[in-house]
Formats: C-alpha cells, structure tokens, sequence
C-alpha cells in the first residue's frame, strides 16, 4: 500500500482524551481532514469550533464535527474515545461493562458508513473492548486494534532516558502484555543505543540496578493512576500518541509499535488482545512474531492474557 492522499480521521469522543487525540492530530498534521464525532451536540460542536479558531496556526489540516455519524464518512482511520471515564482508584477492568455495551452499540453504526477504516481503540480497557469490538464486526484482525501500550512505552522510555542520560529517542524498550495492571516491560530486550539497559553506564549515570527497574516497571504501570489523582483524567499524553499511531496508518509507515491486536498463535496466546510489538502500516497492524520473550517474560505474557480472557468471558455471559 501507500501514503494515503487527502488523508481523513474521525476522532469518536469529544470528552478531554477525544478532543486532545483531534488537537494533537491537528496541530502534527496527522492527517489532512480531522473530524470529531459525539452524540452530545453542544459539547461536541463547542470543541470543534474552539480546535477550527486555531487552524490558522495548524498548517493544511482542517476540522469539522458534530452529533450526525455522516460525519464519519470516508474515514480512512476512526479513533474510539468515547466510553465512562476512568475515576480515581477505580481500575480499568472496572470500566470493562459499562464500556462494553457502549462499543457493542457503536460499532456497527460506525461500520455502516465507514467501512474501509482502520479502527483504532482507545476506550478502557482497550484491550477486552478490542476483542469484543472484532467479534462484533468481524473485522480482520489487523484493521481493529488498540493504542495498547504505546504511550506505557513511551513513560518507560521517558524515565530510563532520564535515569540513564540520554535522549529519549535513544532507548528503546517496550511494555508489553495488557495496558494496565498485569503489563510488563521487556528487559530481556531493552537497550540505550546497542547497550543492554543493565550494561549502560557513563560518567555520573552509574550502573542501572534491577531493583531500580522494578520500581520504574510500578511507576509506569502506575502513572495514569497518579495523573488521574491529580487532574481528573489523563488527555495530553494519549492524545499525542494516538496522533502517532494515525501518522504510522496514514503514513504507510510500516512502524514498529506495541499496540494491542486480537492475538492469533502468538506465543500461545490466542484469541486475546495484548500489546506485542507490530508492524503498523495502511492496512492495519500485524504482530511481529519473531519477537522473543525470556522464560520470566513468556509467563507473565501469558499471567496477562489470563487475566484479560477472564474479563472479556465475563462481559459475554
């Protein structure tokens, strides 16, 4: 495929992480028409005329948006925000039932008149909502998928950068497995530039010890709880790695990222979403499955995928 021209994404969701994935898209020039669409007309129109006042400073993109789903039409990417939020100290398998009914419903009539998008989850538990959302679209698995564990991956990149010295484009690590508690990072393959993370050591950065990364492992697992303490939701973040993940589809990129697809054979798991790193391009998003896992990693890969069938068996009874 290729660099898809004239370019549009549909944001559905114009709560705080909706209109900050239509911001960031907007102001990065993800894509050449951005939408946002939401049942709730005063709030969705109020956002896309305060985002359409700034499109002078935004280069070519445009918006446009509002509570009719014709605004979906000829979306080459739909990004899913909408759903109850996140409240302090509730977990986000808590939000899975609620959640779930809302992307039952929804899905289909997005379907309808944007069939031919790429369909990216944000709604939590993205991970249980993306299985749910495949099967009640029969989508192939590659053009349904969530954000998964980009923006995990980016904090982990965040603090071993600033642990370690350098700049953040210089370390590269993933979290894998479930986007949120059961996630992990794979330390077996973490490296600054071709130094394993437990090897690096400069002048002032001294040798990385594993009990500092465990606890570094807790503060990303744990970030968004802390933010949502603190400010009521966490929006800027996501927002920006979402507009990373459109820039990848419509940009046929073919990046490497951890986002969550409906797993098939991968290590063993099957039938459950979880972030592995894939392969994101125009047609979707494909698990690389050359990708390898320690002993320690394979089991808690699979501790995750447990605990997500759990859930996701549950919301089908």
């Amino acid at each position: 495929m290729a660099v898809i021209e004239n370019s549009k994404v549909t944001v559905v969701g114009a709560g705080s992480v909706g209109s900050s994935v239509a911001y960031a898209a907007l102001i990065r020039g993800s894509a050449r028409h951005v939408a946002l669409y939401d049942i709730a007309t005063a709030r969705v129109e109020a956002e896309v005329l305060d985002l359409a006042h700034g499109t002078q400073f935004t280069g070519s993109s445009d918006i446009i948006g509002g509570s009719d789903i014709s605004v979906v039409a000829g979306s080459h990417v739909v990004v899913i925000t909408a759903g109850a939020k996140q409240k302090p100290g509730q977990t986000r398998i808590e939000l899975a039932a609620v959640n779930a009914r809302i992307i039952r419903d929804m899905m289909p009539k997005l379907l309808e008149v944007a069939p031919d998008a790429v369909y990216v989850i944000v709604t939590n538990p993205c991970d249980v909502l993306t299985v749910l959302a495949q099967e009640a679209t029969g989508l192939p698995r590659e053009r349904i998928f969530a954000s998964g564990t980009v923006l995990d991956t980016s904090r982990l990149r965040w603090k071993l950068a600033e642990r370690a010295g350098v700049s953040t484009s210089s370390v590269h690590a993933y979290i894998v497995g479930e986007h949120g508690d059961t996630e992990f990072p794979l330390w077996s393959r973490t490296t600054i530039g071709t130094v394993p993370i437990l090897e690096w050591e400069t002048p002032g950065h001294p040798r990385i010890t594993r009990a500092e990364l465990d606890a570094i492992a807790v503060d990303v697992r744990d970030a968004a709880y802390t933010v949502i303490q603190g400010k009521g939701a966490t929006n800027y973040a996501i927002g920006l790695s979402s507009a990373r993940i459109i820039e990848a589809i419509l940009g046929d990129e073919h990046a490497v990222m951890p986002v969550s697809t409906v797993l098939e054979d991968f290590h063993g798991v099957d039938g459950v979403a979880l972030s592995v790193p894939s392969v994101v391009s125009a047609a979707g998003a494909v698990p690389i499955r050359a990708t390898s896992f320690s002993v320690e990693e394979e089991e808690m890969l699979h501790r995750s995928a447990d605990a997500l069938r759990e859930v996701a068996d549950s919301l089908r009874d």
